[in-house]
């Protein structure tokens, strides 16, 4: 079984910074893609970035210029994110394509106050 561990989240106030982190772990044996993705009460949920396999990043245009994924060789993805907004409050939670299928982690609390 897959499983994707978040870590990272908080409180922070506008213009500020935090790094999360989402570690894959379990039985597998390829990491197609792995995400972010957001949800902020009452709005639907929301991809933030992405990185393949083959490095192809995406970013939504909310956060190009402010945020930035990457990947390390231990089954870990991370989002840096940088001159944090209030409107980026919300709930973050990491996607993974694993073995072709795909898994969620628990998600992890991002406020930024004003």
């Amino acid at each position: 079984q897959v499983q994707l561990v978040e870590s990272g989240g908080g409180l922070v106030q506008a213009g500020g910074s935090l790094r999360l982190s989402c570690a894959a772990s379990g039985s597998f044996f390829s990491i197609n893609a792995m995400g972010w993705y957001r949800q902020a009460p009452g709005k639907q949920r929301e991809l933030v970035a992405s990185i393949t396999s083959g490095g192809t990043i995406y970013y939504a245009d909310s956060v190009k210029g402010r945020f930035t994924i990457s990947r390390d060789n231990a089954n870990t993805v991370y989002l840096q994110m940088n001159s944090l907004k209030p409107e980026d409050t919300a709930n973050y939670y990491c996607n993974g394509l694993i073995n072709l299928r795909t898994y969620w982690g628990q998600g992890t609390q991002v406020t930024v106050s004003s």
